[in-house]
C-alpha cells in the first residue's frame, strides 16, 4: 500500500483565495504534500501566479480599471497588477461553499480582504521558507506575452531565490516547454499535463515522460494500472469527490490534484494511506 500525494490545487482555494499565498500557507496548514499554482506573464514581462486570461473574476479590476476590458492580465503591468484586491472576492462568491459550512473563519475572511496577486518570485520565497513544495504550471500566455520565454524566465528566478530544484516541479500541456526545461536544468522534475482539450481522449504514446499530470474525467483505474506498470507515475487532476478518490487510488495514482486538500487528507488518514 502506498502513500497518495495530497497536492493544493492553486493552494487550499476552497478555503483561501486561489493562486495567492494566503491559499498557499493554508495548504500548508491543512498538511498537503505540495501545492500546484499558474505562471503567467504580465505586459512588463514580470512573472505573476494567475489563472483565468482575464483578471475580472477573482480581482477588483473591473471596478479600478473601468476602461480597460476585458482586463487580460498580460495588457496589465506588475504594479497595476499589485493595485487590486485579489481576495475579497472570496467572500462575496463563496466558490466552494466552505464559508457557509463554517470551514473559514470570520478572521481569516477578514485576512483575505486585500490579499494581493503574487509574483512567482514570492511563490518560490514561501515555499522554501517552509521548506515545502510547489507545482508551477507553465500555461499558454495570451497576447501580446504568446511568444515570451517562458522557461528560461522561470528557471532564472528559481536560481535567484535559491530553492533547493527538490521543492520545484515544473509542469505544462507545451511539452516541447518541458523538453526545453529538461534540457537546461535536468535536476528539476518535469510533469507533463494531458487532457485538453476536455472532450478529447488522451493519447498516452508515445510514453515521452516519466509523470503525467492528467485530467481525472479522461482515465479509468484501467488506464491507471497500465501506465503504472510500465513504470509510469500519474497524478490526476482536479479530484474534489470521495467517490472518485475510492476509485482510483486502488488503481496506483501517485498523488491528487485537489482544491479539498483538507478533506482528501481526512479520508486517506481514514483509509490508512496517510500517516496521522
Amino acid at each position: 500500500m502506498h502513500e497518495i500525494l495530497t497536492i493544493a490545487h492553486q493552494g487550499a482555494r476552497s478555503l483561501a483565495p486561489e493562486n495567492t499565498l494566503a491559499a498557499a500557507r493554508k495548504g500548508y496548514d491543512v498538511g498537503a504534500d505540495l501545492w500546484e499554482t499558474d505562471v503567467a506573464v504580465t505586459f512588463d514581462g514580470e512573472l505573476i501566479l494567475f489563472h483565468d486570461d482575464s483578471l475580472a473574476r477573482t480581482t477588483n479590476a473591473e471596478q479600478i480599471y473601468p476602461d480597460l476590458a476585458p482586463w487580460i492580465f498580460s495588457t496589465f503591468t506588475l504594479g497595476e497588477i499589485k493595485s487590486l484586491d485579489a481576495g475579497s472576492w472570496f467572500e462575496r462568491d463563496d466558490p466552494f461553499g466552505q464559508i457557509a459550512a463554517g470551514a473559514v473563519s470570520t478572521a481569516e475572511l477578514k485576512s483575505y480582504r486585500g490579499e494581493l496577486v503574487p509574483t512567482v518570485r514570492e511563490a518560490l520565497q514561501l515555499t522554501k521558507d517552509l521548506n515545502w513544495r510547489v507545482n508551477l504550471e507553465l500555461k499558454r500566455q495570451p497576447p501580446p506575452q504568446q511568444a515570451f520565454p517562458l522557461v528560461e524566465a522561470v528557471l532564472a528566478q528559481i536560481n535567484e531565490v535559491d530553492i533547493a530544484p527538490e521543492q520545484v516541479i515544473l509542469s505544462s500541456f507545451n511539452h516541447e516547454r518541458l523538453h526545453q526545461a529538461q534540457r537546461l536544468r535536468p535536476d528539476i522534475e518535469i510533469q507533463a499535463l494531458v487532457g485538453y482539450p476536455s472532450t478529447s481522449p488522451i493519447v498516452w504514446e508515445p510514453l515521452a515522460f516519466s509523470i503525467y499530470n492528467a485530467r481525472y474525467t479522461l482515465v479509468t483505474p484501467e488506464d491507471i494500472h497500465w501506465l503504472t506498470s510500465r513504470g509510469i507515475s500519474v497524478n490526476l487532476f482536479t479530484v474534489n469527490d470521495s467517490a472518485d478518490w475510492a476509485r482510483f487510488i486502488p488503481a496506483g495514482v501517485t498523488g491528487i490534484i485537489t482544491d479539498f486538500p483538507q478533506d482528501l487528507l481526512a479520508y486517506l488518514k481514514m483509509a490508512g494511506r496517510k500517516g496521522s
